[in-house]
């Protein structure tokens, strides 16, 4: 079905501020025109995690466990995907969800990166306060309520876990590790390039937060840049941050994909998902890393 895209940017709105339930439904009522549109449009707008699965859960070609790493003040909650039959030590990827915290879209994309022949892990950064709910607007609510300093540095903690001997029970990595991530996560994976530049040995921004000019200062790594065409929120930033990357002689590739909303990658969202630039960015992405974390 053809969404309006006026309900696109409200389920936006919606989905990164605090705006209550009764009045996003109220608001998308107005835009369907009737209580039964507004329930056909939220079925396309809110995630539909098993319609989305592109890799299945118990897919014989990964193998898939929860695990725990050290954060600032106790365990990380985590999913590491990697091949079921690696041939040797693995490069790692830390895969950064949106601003819900760890679901199955998430676990999923870290299956996709298994079967490209990676380590890939995904953190909760809602394990601090219990672990991220099922329900999309109780998680939404929960990681504003968290401490988002503590949420950034168990994530971002990551990092340092791949790049040092304790995968050696998982299957162990070969040192080298990106990072990728999506709204939220984008803006964090480019933080872990910032926070930990001689760890990170590439990071992937799907559609997130630029970074400040004292971050940038501090990247070694190269970064891929994924952008919706239609998404005043964060391409608000794009020619600020451009301009502190050429000044700090970054080595960086930022691809915007015309006609796209925020969001544009997730698959479980089928109103916001763009299948022809989800493949492309994906295709950027693993060649990407293929060539800084494999070569």
């Amino acid at each position: 079905m053809t969404v309006d895209r006026r309900a696109i940017h409200l389920y936006n709105d919606y989905i990164h501020g605090s705006m209550a339930r009764r009045d996003f439904l109220a608001r998308l009522i107005g835009i369907a025109g009737s209580a039964a549109a507004a329930t056909a449009l939220l079925s396309v707008l809110e995630p539909n995690h098993a319609h989305a699965r592109q890799v299945a859960e118990h897919d014989p070609r990964v193998h898939a466990e929860r695990v725990r790493y050290p954060g600032v003040d106790g365990p990380v909650n985590a999913y590491l995907a990697r091949p079921a039959t690696p041939s040797g030590p693995l490069p790692a990827v830390l895969v950064i969800h949106e601003n819900r915290g760890l679901n199955p879209h998430i676990e999923d994309v870290a299956r996709r990166l298994a079967l490209a022949g990676y380590l890939a892990l995904a953190p909760d950064g809602l394990s601090v306060a219990g672990g991220a709910p099922t329900d999309q607007e109780q998680a939404r609510d929960l990681f504003a309520a968290t401490d988002r300093a503590r949420i950034d540095a168990d994530v971002m903690a990551g990092i340092p876990f791949l790049s040092g001997s304790a995968l050696t029970d998982h299957g162990g990595g070969n040192g080298r590790v990106g990072a990728v991530g999506f709204c939220y996560g984008g803006g964090i994976a480019l933080r872990c390039a910032a926070e930990f530049p001689d760890a990170t040995g590439a990071a992937v921004c799907f559609y997130g937060r630029a970074l400040t000019a004292e971050q940038v200062a501090r990247v070694k790594a190269p970064l891929t840049l994924h952008y919706a065409g239609e998404d005043p929120r964060i391409n608000a930033d794009i020619p600020e941050f451009r301009r502190v990357l050429d000044a700090n002689r970054v080595a960086y590739s930022l691809h915007m994909y015309p006609g796209t909303q925020h969001g544009f990658h997730n698959d479980a969202s089928a109103a916001r998902y763009d299948p022809a630039a989800a493949a492309l960015a994906w295709q950027r992405t693993l060649a990407f890393f293929d060539h800084h974390l494999k070569s």
